[in-house]
């Protein structure tokens, strides 16, 4: 597989679009193949919609909206991916008194395909989390978490290929440190893997060893810190071989995918939805025959 030219579309990179209002993102003349990646993170239990009288958010969000663009988008482009990039759990009374069930429930009505794991769902426990699994019909990423002594091993993986319309989709997962933001009584003996080195050794395997055409890291890093700890752009510089961060963590709206450059000089997306369902976001992949990427980005609100 060739090395490719990564080219960020700016002038069509967002838009704001209301349930009523979705339309289809054109085609470029060049382009052969075209993949759909559709993300949510920091879900944070939202089931319903917020009420018509909320100060910040009247009348938006939801898993029903969610669900039928979702549906109409798959509809449009059968080629589609769905992610979450974690802290499903926590925040309504439905995690409270379900533990989970009815979130992974709901993600698998949806047909996520895959999901990283947010600090916030280690919040009843590991054992919590393990408890629910049965419930979640996708797959749960995570790279730079080490669940070998706990109940969770053997129930994560650390990178899964896609491949849609013959384009090979490599994904692998980063999670937060867990020490100082989760009591120890509620992780356990999970081991936290330094992010940097795992992403360059996941990106890399998936790049070059695979040869997949498309590399995406589910974090729940963060977008970014006025500190050292490490983020999504402190990743995008510091690693090669990733076409896509889709984040989560920091709970930030983004307008549209910060274009960030690795250390080899070429560009990485990083996106982020915010919270609580508010937003759906996607990111349409155009590959041409020679392997030459455009990327649009789209902020979807729900």
């Amino acid at each position: 597989m060739k090395r490719r030219n990564f080219i960020q579309q700016t002038t069509a990179a967002t838009a704001f679009v209301g349930l009523g209002g979705l339309s289809s993102i054109a085609m470029t003349p060049f382009a052969k193949k075209h993949i759909t990646i559709l993300h949510t993170n920091d879900v944070h239990s939202h089931i319903d919609p917020f009420g018509p009288d909320d100060a910040r958010n009247p009348n938006m969000g939801g898993v029903a909206r969610r669900a039928t663009l979702i549906e109409k988008i798959k509809k449009e482009n059968p080629n589609t991916l769905l992610l979450d990039a974690g802290d499903i759990f926590q925040g309504t009374p439905y995690f409270n008194f379900y533990g989970g069930e009815l979130e992974f429930k709901l993600m698998s009505k949806m047909k996520y395909d895959a999901s990283t794991i947010g600090n916030h769902d280690f919040d009843n426990g590991i054992e919590g989390l393990y408890a629910q699994l049965p419930h979640a019909e996708f797959d749960f990423i995570s790279s730079n978490y080490d669940f070998s002594n706990t109940v969770m091993d053997g129930h994560t993986q650390p990178f899964k290929i896609f491949r849609k319309d013959g384009v090979k989709i490599g994904i692998f997962g980063l999670g937060v440190e867990l020490d100082g933001l989760v009591s120890k009584k509620l992780y356990k003996e999970t081991q936290y893997l330094d992010p940097i080195e795992i992403a360059q050794d996941m990106s890399r395997k998936l790049k070059e060893e695979q040869k997949c055409d498309l590399v995406i890291c589910l974090s729940h890093l963060g977008y970014d810190y006025q500190h050292d700890k490490v983020s999504d752009l402190k990743l995008a510089r510091a690693t090669e071989n990733i076409d896509l961060i889709i984040g989560g963590h920091t709970h930030t709206f983004l307008d549209k995918p910060t274009v960030e450059i690795n250390r080899t000089g070429k560009k990485v997306l990083v996106n982020q939805v915010g919270c609580y369902g508010l937003y759906l976001g996607r990111i349409d992949f155009y590959l041409d025959s020679k392997n030459n990427i455009e990327a649009n980005g789209v902020k979807i609100a729900v």
